[in-house]
């Protein structure tokens, strides 16, 4: 029968005898503790009194154990050596950096977000942050690691590494895109969903320009300030919404949003995809991150985009 909880000896009691039986020497377990030798000993005194047995017998130079002693201590060695290991991960657990890594809101929502499953089935244990931000922020200040920039190739900075190319064109439910009259211009016949941003060709002015389009959006049009906000509002069926189809292609290959056939080609935006890093030389979780980025824009880049017939 076990010994109850509230009649065991301390720790403190338990560490001292440990430590002596690893050095077999009281002075050198002192030093382990940073204790003096005589407060050791007392520990191994008190630890005696309560078992009412003899644990070690003194010699001229160390210790030796009694049978008594030495049966107390493969025990305790193995279970005090366990309980350092679990506090050793726990500690290092604590005081894990995450990975930070910032993005727009729209990339973050729909391209970064839909893909961390991959990152967490590759990497289970490495702690990531995200934040979704629209503002260039300053990386080392901010205590960010990496970040997803969308800019010209003149605008990107030396060391940045470029992810993938933007396309656009329009995008619809595929519900909404049927209801239209099969004999006119979807353009012309419903809502236009506007991304209230000043690049032109994220506009519908520069799209339809081209086409001399002045009689499109006669349904209306809804604006928004955030690029995934226009996306949800095409999810939902209120319009028809400019499509970057390198961050919405994985729902226009899941048959949630359609390209609206129209006259016009797919066009190429003139900004990029690209990520930065805060340090020349990242530590490697944030290494692991970024070689994930690379390895899931390869594949986004690769992927062939739909053309507007």
């Amino acid at each position: 029968m076990s010994t109850p909880l509230v009649r065991l000896f301390s720790l403190d009691l338990l560490k001292g005898f440990v430590a002596v039986g690893r050095r077999m020497s009281i002075t050198q377990a002192a030093d382990d503790l940073c204790l003096t030798q005589s407060a050791v000993s007392r520990q191994i005194h008190a630890l005696e009194a309560q078992l009412k047995v003899q644990l070690f017998v003194r010699k001229h130079r160390g210790v030796a154990f009694t049978a008594e002693g030495e049966r107390l201590f493969r025990s305790a060695d193995s279970a005090l050596q366990q309980l350092q290991d679990v506090v050793a991960e726990v500690r290092r657990s604590e005081g894990r950096q995450p990975v930070t890594v910032t993005a727009s809101i729209g990339v973050t929502g729909l391209w970064l977000l839909p893909r961390l499953g991959s990152l967490q089935k590759a990497h289970p244990h490495l702690d990531v942050r995200l934040s979704a931000s629209n503002r260039i922020s300053d990386l080392r200040e901010e205590g960010i690691d990496l970040a997803v920039r969308y800019c010209r190739d003149a605008a990107a900075p030396p060391d940045a590494v470029r992810l993938f190319g933007e396309h656009i064109a329009p995008i619809v439910h595929p519900a909404l895109l049927g209801a239209a009259r099969q004999d006119g211009d979807p353009l012309l016949q419903l809502p236009l969903l506007e991304f209230d941003d000043p690049r032109p060709w994220l506009q519908w002015r520069s799209w339809l320009a081209p086409r001399e389009f002045r009689h499109a959006s006669q349904r209306g049009m809804l604006r928004f300030n955030q690029y995934d906000q226009v996306v949800h509002a095409a999810l939902a069926g209120q319009g028809i919404a400019l499509g970057r189809l390198e961050l919405v292609r994985p729902l226009v290959d899941g048959g949630q949003l359609v390209v609206v056939p129209t006259a016009r080609q797919v066009a190429p935006s003139p900004n990029s995809y690209w990520l930065v890093h805060a340090s020349a030389h990242p530590r490697d979780e944030v290494r692991r991150v970024a070689a994930w980025i690379c390895r899931e824009a390869a594949q986004t880049a690769m992927m062939p985009s739909p053309a507007a017939t």
